[in-house]
């Protein structure tokens, strides 16, 4: 699959210019001038694969839109930066970015910062739609902060739409308990418990036996799996 890129700047020629380069390395790009057009094409098209996000935008800089963006998935980020204040930039790719490029920059050099970030995560084919249908039964609509379960809407916080991102997008392999802390809670100290309560909250919302869970299913010793569907299932 086409790993998609969300590029958020408010310059149109930085949108062109870097968006043309990315499509010539391979990637498919969908640009948006600021984070509110960032948030309208995510619902409307799915979370990208990454997002490469300007810090200086005016309304909402980038720093509030990589918030918004994390209370519904664990979506990696470059941040565009003019900014030279390191300590700014330090807390960013604490709490938010996997890397940054300081403007001007090289096209280029973005473009493999892009695939070296990238490189660091699973594949993720499952979560390219507005709608991750998993089965006839469940369809996850994580921007919009629900879940479809049997055609019913089931509300979702942004703590449990940040976690089944993480597992949805890596469906049917199982991740470690403290990946997912150091995803979900970068920068508070969070234990096991507090994972398995939500994992339970998640299990009463989209599982029909929630003690034996056909989705998000326990792996002893590791973490967690978010199952694949069989064939009839998906049908």
């Amino acid at each position: 699959m086409t790993p998609r890129i969300l590029l958020v700047d408010d310059e149109a020629d930085i949108r062109w210019t870097v968006g043309a380069v990315l499509e010539d390395e391979g990637f498919s790009v969908m640009t948006a001038g600021s984070a509110d057009e960032a948030m309208a094409r995510i619902a409307a098209e799915g979370i990208p694969h990454l997002a490469v996000v300007d810090i200086m935008m005016p309304e909402v800089d980038g720093i509030e839109l990589c918030r918004r963006l994390h209370e519904f998935s664990d979506l990696p980020i470059i941040l565009l930066t003019a900014v030279d204040d390191q300590r700014t930039i330090n807390a960013a790719i604490r709490e938010f970015a996997e890397d940054y490029v300081v403007k001007p920059f090289d096209a280029d050099e973005l473009a493999a910062r892009v695939r070296r970030v990238l490189a660091r995560f699973e594949t993720f084919d499952h979560a390219t739609g507005p709608e991750i249908r998993i089965d006839r039964r469940l369809v996850l609509d994580l921007a919009a902060g629900h879940a479809l379960v049997d055609g019913e809407p089931v509300e979702l916080t942004p703590t449990e739409r940040h976690i089944l991102h993480i597992l949805v997008r890596s469906r049917g392999r199982s991740i470690s308990t403290q990946h997912l802390l150091d995803r979900v809670w970068p920068r508070e100290e969070v234990f096991e418990d507090s994972l398995r309560v939500h994992v339970h909250r998640i299990r009463r919302k989209i599982e029909e036996n929630p003690s034996r869970p056909r989705y998000l299913v326990t792996e002893r010793g590791i973490g967690y799996r978010f199952a694949a569907a069989g064939p009839e299932e998906e049908r």
